[in-house]
């Protein structure tokens, strides 16, 4: 069994930087077996992918739309998923979920994820 929780979300204006945190509680497994990722959505719209990393923290992926502004880490001993997000746009503002897969790496299908938190608000002003 696995339980989510993120945090971090907020107010911020456009330009500006936040950092979300996902809390892991696993039980039989630890936290380095599974691979995570972020999610978003936005009212309206589909949950869409935002940034994937692997078990060990190696090999990441990104929506384009994120890319250099966003990144994603992890911290397996701290059971601690991260998304530091920097030039943040009007157009991040969504509900951000984390979620977590029992296998090396999953990447940006949604529907392979098993287990999802329950979301941390962003939004971002102009």
């Amino acid at each position: 069994q696995v339980q989510l929780v993120e945090s971090g979300g907020g107010l911020v204006q456009a330009g500006g930087s936040l950092r979300l945190s996902c809390a892991c509680a696993v039980s039989r497994r630890t936290f380095g077996d599974y691979a995570m990722g972020w999610f978003r959505q936005a009212p309206g719209k589909e949950r869409e992918f935002v940034a994937a990393i692997d078990r060990l923290g190696v090999r990441r992926e990104y929506v384009d739309s994120v890319k250099g502004r966003f990144t994603i880490s992890r911290d397996n001993i701290k059971n601690t998923l991260y998304l530091e997000m920097n030039s943040l746009k009007p157009e991040d503002m969504a509900v951000y979920y984390c979620a977590a897969k029992f296998v090396s790496y999953v990447g940006i299908t949604t529907r392979l994820y098993d287990y999802w938190g329950q979301g941390t608000q962003v939004t971002v002003s102009s």
